[in-house]
């Protein structure tokens, strides 16, 4: 399946990077600058919303073990079966990325309609492990070092520091190590730095991406 063109040269960006490497940071700051950008992980959560055919899906594959007392899914409950021992995650994923991939197809049809020489960005955690990166015309990769990641989480969650390394450490473990990513990367944005050093450096790519799709 390809993204489909209309006329003009929409330029397809993916945006990802490790777990709580800040590529939500990085995607507002692209988008305060003109890039559209549509996020995997509201995409697959909107699709397993009682109704949708992923959500049955998924609870059938995983059981209503996973539910919420409202029916809806718990996503700590999902994480926990699909990261747990032994991990499922791959079935999860075969479950959520081909229709997310198919939601982000339709996404950028109508952007490029809309405007064919935008900029699209896809940001999302699993473009390399699911994939899909050779449907893009440039790549991203957020990183930042290893005990940020697990200090962002603790926060995120609010839970103990010790406790987020360790679950930092199992969803990881499910993922390009950075520097496979790295390596595979058009660019690169380290945020393990001030949030002004990431603006420089979104700025910079921004600037770039914008000579691309011009041309």
């Amino acid at each position: 399946m390809e993204f489909f063109l209309s006329e003009g040269r929409l330029l397809k960006v993916g945006l990802t990077g490790g777990i709580a490497s800040g590529k939500s940071v990085v995607s507002e700051m692209f988008s305060a600058l003109g890039v559209h950008i549509i996020q995997a992980d509201a995409i697959s959560h909107r699709l397993m919303q009682p109704g949708e055919a992923v959500y049955a899906q998924v609870v059938r594959q995983f059981g209503r073990g996973i539910l919420s007392p409202d029916g809806t899914v718990s996503r700590p409950k999902l994480a926990e079966a699909a990261f747990g021992n032994p991990p499922r995650v791959e079935e999860l994923n075969r479950i959520v990325h081909p229709a997310v991939v198919a939601e982000q197809d339709r996404w950028m049809e109508q952007v490029g309609r809309a405007d064919p020489f935008a900029i699209a960005m896809v940001e999302a955690a699993l473009i390399f492990e699911a994939a899909v990166q050779d449907r893009f015309d440039s790549l991203v990769v957020v990183t930042c070092k290893a005990e940020q990641r697990a200090e962002r989480w603790a926060r995120r969650t609010r839970t103990d520091l010790a406790s987020a390394r360790q679950e930092v450490a199992r969803r990881m473990a499910a993922q390009w190590p950075d520097q496979k990513k790295v390596d595979a990367a058009d660019y690169v944005i380290d945020n393990s730095g001030s949030l002004d050093d990431t603006q420089r450096q979104v700025r910079k790519i921004f600037t770039e991406l914008k000579a691309k799709a011009a041309s």
